[in-house]
């Protein structure tokens, strides 16, 4: 979603100079962004203090004479790097208590920046500027050649005459976020009867989730779940016909791919962090109970998800390609 911000900066000036500092897993997702010149790795994991190993990173950024750093996270600590790094214009909301840190701060107002892009986008401009109504989305570029040495390593030989569904049933906040997998099985067989390829996606930690839908699925779709790097999956993705997700990473990813994309909505706010595709359709019962926004369904029945049925997924798919 930062990418947002990257082409809206592009637009304001188009010889801007964008470096971005970020966990080094994101660097594949940064290497398919034309806006990026170049990612710095950042090691510390969220949530961790470290100041030793953040001071050091300053002191390596300052061999670049930056003119600029936003700061995108609203934490103390993430305020600190651009400070000790001496980056003369400090800009982000002010989150932690940063006077100081930040010499270019804002005040969010969550009313008029309801979505995580408009406020990324807010950071682009200048204090108290008005902001275009346009914002772009993200969008990744994928590379013919990558894509041909994914498909060759995983012996994938692709008939260009079925369709591909993508299925990304993992959701690393917790389960009340997944869509139930016998649900998704439910969508792979009813497309495989079609003629549809399916496709699994997903980290490590998805594989016994991954493990439940082939099951019910006869063992019939290509479970890459925990097999792929970021930027193969992102490359693998890329080829899908339709995707199938929970709000997770992945949902978002296909966004950017301008996939045809359900999006399946049930403890979390769509309205705060949309997929952001012109293909995207979001799927949600909004129930009193929703969005509760906990890792698992307080009132132990999980109802948001479990009330939306498979049968609405596929209704809602044939009209996405009709």
């Amino acid at each position: 979603m930062a990418q947002t911000l990257f082409k809206v900066i592009k637009a304001n000036d188009s010889t801007a100079i964008i470096d971005v500092l970020a966990p080094d897993w994101s660097r594949p997702l940064l290497e398919r962004m034309p806006e990026v010149h170049q990612s710095h790795a950042m090691p510390i994991g969220h949530g961790a203090l470290q100041l030793k190993q953040r001071y050091q990173i300053a002191n390596s950024l300052k061999p670049f004479n930056y003119s600029q750093a936003i700061v995108l996270p609203n934490s103390w600590k993430s305020a600190l790097i651009p400070w000790w790094a001496k980056i003369p214009k400090r800009t982000g909301f002010l989150g932690e208590c940063r006077y100081g840190l930040l010499n270019d701060y804002r005040i969010l107002d969550k009313k008029s920046l309801p979505r995580m892009i408009d406020r990324f986008v807010a950071l682009a401009y200048e204090k108290n500027s008005a902001i275009k109504p346009v914002i772009p989305f993200p969008q990744l570029e994928i590379n013919s050649l990558s894509v041909a040495k994914v498909l060759e390593k995983f012996a994938i030989k692709r008939d260009l005459s079925q369709p591909i569904l993508a299925l990304c049933p993992g959701a690393e906040f917790g389960v009340s976020k997944r869509w139930p997998e016998s649900y998704y099985a439910a969508v792979a067989k009813a497309k495989m009867r079609e003629g549809w390829f399916v496709w699994i996606f997903g980290s490590k930690n998805d594989m016994p989730v991954a493990e439940r839908i082939q099951a019910e699925a006869g063992y019939q779709c290509v479970d890459f779940t925990g097999k792929t790097n970021l930027g193969e999956a992102v490359d693998l993705l890329s080829l899908a016909t339709m995707v199938v997700s929970n709000d997770s990473g992945l949902m978002h990813i296909a966004a950017a791919l301008d996939r045809l994309l359900i999006a399946v909505y049930g403890s979390t706010d769509p309205g705060f962090t949309p997929p952001l595709g012109k293909h995207s359709q979001i799927l949600r019962l909004s129930l009193p109970c929703s969005p509760c926004f906990k890792r698992e369904c307080p009132l132990q029945h999980h109802h948001c998800m479990r009330e939306l049925l498979p049968e609405k997924v596929l209704n809602t798919m044939g009209n996405a390609r009709s």
